[in-house]
């Protein structure tokens, strides 16, 4: 139990949540429940956190219910959907936790091409859904990610070059304000909250419904591709992302081999180059030819359904890591050989599992107004993240070590991507909204959140 929520303090607060706890039951979880550790279990993050309590909702009204008991108590408030991201926004330490996950339902609407999606509902489960009927809305690569949350921060993953990103695709969501309120948002109602939605992360409300643009993207030739880590290799990888047509996305990693069973053992815990392609459209032989040139020692590129993407459930919850991120040059640009090196040399002399990812942007992301959305990000040419992971708690720090040396050497500090942010300071607030967008984003907390009852995620500041 942290020292935020001792027994004495525990107990005020199940008193305090009593009208709650008369609402839903068994579902609102305290420490003292069996399944209380498991529910309140996040992905790879920093020092553990234990809510006061976690209520698994399961409509707007008794979300609308939850925000009202835990601003009359004084608890602090934290939203969870897939419960990803690297801060842990999923948790708040003494407060209350509104879990989303059984909020989990998609509804497909081909003849209009939206798809629905509430707000627990994962990425995968998603996919899998409009899979079977040959459709998809770009989401990142991650079964286990939850739409709402990806979708908020800004969404970069296989369709992005093509199709845009998530926000790119959002047309309308169901939002719980502070005050109870359900609203709609969208280009026409409430359009301010729409425009904040699109990037601005959880500061304006709960999000229990997307309307998302639905796609036809039936098959696609992707998988994944390994080098061995050479400068010329990794040059010659982004440059034939950053070059080629809106259709091939995906990600490269620089990383440590995982003791994955289709990696050959003897390259298990060294330097590697990995990438993970998607290409939904004709021509993908032809545009994945230099990459097939460069001798990869395992080639798994090739047509299966897009769903078939998101297979193997992404990271395992409960580790301890670090992340930062950034973003590279503008239109097609490409690292050059010194920065390669740099890349390679960091992964080599990390001090435990460790991974550089970097993500082509450009094609339809580029073609966005920097204003039209809260995520501003349009003129890159690729986003970095660099991941370090620790075996406990204890190594966080040298974790963490690693992961600044890393980011400095390759130049990405100054501006990130708010999904893969590793901390939530006021610095990082401005690193993932220029200026502007700041601003305007202030604004809009101001009229929807004026309390700053949403304060748990990189928080925009009324």
């Amino acid at each position: 139990m942290s020292a935020q929520s001792t027994p004495s303090t525990q107990s005020t607060h199940d008193a305090a949540l009593a009208p709650l706890a008369a609402e839903l039951g068994d579902r609102l979880l305290t420490p003292a429940a069996a399944a209380f550790a498991d529910t309140a279990t996040v992905f790879v993050g920093g020092p553990p956190r234990t809510p006061a309590a976690i209520a698994r909702v399961r409509t707007a009204a008794e979300i609308a219910t939850a925000l009202a008991v835990a601003q009359d108590a004084g608890l602090p408030v934290a939203v969870r959907a897939g419960g990803h991201h690297q801060a842990r926004h999923a948790l708040v330490d003494g407060g209350l936790v509104l879990d989303l996950r059984l909020m989990d339902g998609v509804e497909l609407d081909a003849a209009s091409g939206v798809g629905r999606a509430q707000g627990g509902v994962l990425a995968g489960a998603y996919t899998e859904a409009a899979g079977e009927r040959g459709l998809a809305t770009g989401f990142g690569d991650t079964g286990s990610v939850g739409v709402a949350g990806i979708t908020l921060g800004g969404g970069i993953g296989y369709l992005s070059r093509r199709l845009g990103l998530t926000v790119d695709n959002l047309l309308g969501a169901e939002v719980v304000l502070a005050d109870g309120r359900v609203v709609r948002a969208d280009a026409d109602e409430n359009p301010d909250l729409f425009w904040a939605l699109r990037g601005g992360g959880g500061n304006f409300g709960v999000v229990t419904r997307l309307d998302l643009r639905l796609h036809e993207v039936a098959t696609v030739t992707g998988g994944m591709m390994m080098w061995r880590p050479t400068t010329d290799a990794l040059v010659t990888i982004l440059r034939t992302l950053a070059d080629g047509p809106d259709e091939i996305s995906g990600m490269v990693n620089v990383m440590l081999a995982p003791p994955a069973p289709m990696v050959p053992e003897e390259l298990r815990g060294k330097p590697v180059l990995m990438a993970l392609l998607c290409h939904p459209g004709a021509g993908a032989d032809e545009t994945f030819a230099p990459l097939r040139a460069l001798d990869p020692l395992l080639d798994g590129v090739t047509e299966l359904p897009y769903a078939g993407l998101f297979g193997g459930g992404g990271p395992q919850p409960g580790g301890i890591g670090d992340l930062r991120t950034g973003f590279l040059g503008t239109g097609t640009w490409s690292p050059d050989e010194a920065w390669a090196t740099a890349a390679i040399e960091a992964v080599s002399a990390s001090p435990g599992p460790a991974a550089i990812n970097i993500r082509p942007m450009g094609g339809a992301i580029a073609r966005v107004d920097a204003d039209a959305t809260a995520f501003a990000h349009r003129d890159p040419a690729f986003m970095v993240a660099v991941g370090g992971n620790a075996p406990s708690l204890e190594g966080l720090p040298v974790a963490q070590e690693w992961t600044a040396s890393a980011a400095a050497a390759l130049g990405i500090e100054g501006r990130g991507y708010v999904n893969f942010m590793g901390t939530a300071t006021q610095d990082d607030v401005r690193a993932a909204y220029p200026g502007p967008t700041l601003t305007r984003l202030r604004e809009v907390k101001r009229a929807y959140d004026p309390t700053n009852v949403f304060a748990a995620t990189h928080n925009i500041r009324p």
